[in-house]
């Protein structure tokens, strides 16, 4: 038997908390274990209840959702010795800066606080599986609305390390094609592509797609504004 999903809910608000938990507590194979009303908070039930996903909220008091991603999912981080958990942003705007910087702290994506109940449990259940919570596309949206080009030498350094075929696939993956489309473009196949990827993520020692997608944009390697869109030519 498949263990449970395990979720923790860290926002400010009581009345939020309730609402996920209520919603979560319903669905078979998931299991809220844990929540904390503050980004310090965070970090202490993380280490303890060990999730496999924490929905976070970005502005708290005490330590925001950013400061606590970043703790939590950095190498040497307070919750460093366990596997890290997949991060979800929650917040009230799609466009917002703050998003952006809980995804370069290593978030897996985030979702909008109204987002229907069946979003929010599919949104789990991705993550979980690997995936990014956000189609690519959307996901390019918001980097490119506030990426401003300022890849670290590290960053550059695990760039050069690329084959000019790994670079090529990293561009499409930043522009929000899938893999599908990738190998439609490419003229390959669709396993390799993921394999493609896979390098590619091991290579730049990325946890997903959604930091490919920065580095693409942090890097030059895409302009900002430029992206694609399924079908384009």
């Amino acid at each position: 038997m498949t263990a449970p999903i395990r979720v923790v809910i860290v926002d400010d608000q009581q009345l939020v908390r309730v609402g996920f938990q209520r919603i979560l507590e319903t669905e078979p194979g998931i299991e809220v274990v844990g929540e904390a009303e503050d980004g310090a908070q965070a970090i202490e039930v993380v280490r303890w209840r060990r999730p496999d996903v924490v929905l976070m909220d970005i502005q708290m008091p005490v330590m925001d959702g950013i400061e606590a991603t970043r703790r939590i999912l950095e190498p040497a981080g307070e919750v460093d010795g366990q596997i890290a958990p997949r991060i979800i942003i929650l917040t009230t705007f799609e466009l917002d800066e703050y998003v952006f910087e809980a995804l370069r702290a290593g978030a897996s994506g985030f979702l909008i606080k109204n987002t229907p109940p069946e979003a929010l449990v599919e949104a789990i259940r991705s993550v979980v599986a690997g995936g990014g919570l956000l189609s690519p596309g959307v996901t390019a949206k918001v980097i490119g609305a506030f990426a401003h080009r300022r890849a670290s030498d590290r960053d550059a350094r695990r760039l050069a390390t690329l084959t000019e075929r790994e670079r090529e696939v990293l561009v499409l993956v930043g522009r929000g094609l899938s893999n599908a489309e990738i190998a439609e473009r490419l003229v390959l196949g669709e396993a390799t592509i993921k394999t493609h990827v896979s390098n590619i993520l091991a290579k730049l020692e990325l946890r997903d797609r959604i930091g490919a997608v920065i580095v693409a944009y942090e890097s030059g390697l895409i302009e900002i504004g430029e992206q694609d869109e399924p079908g384009s030519p």
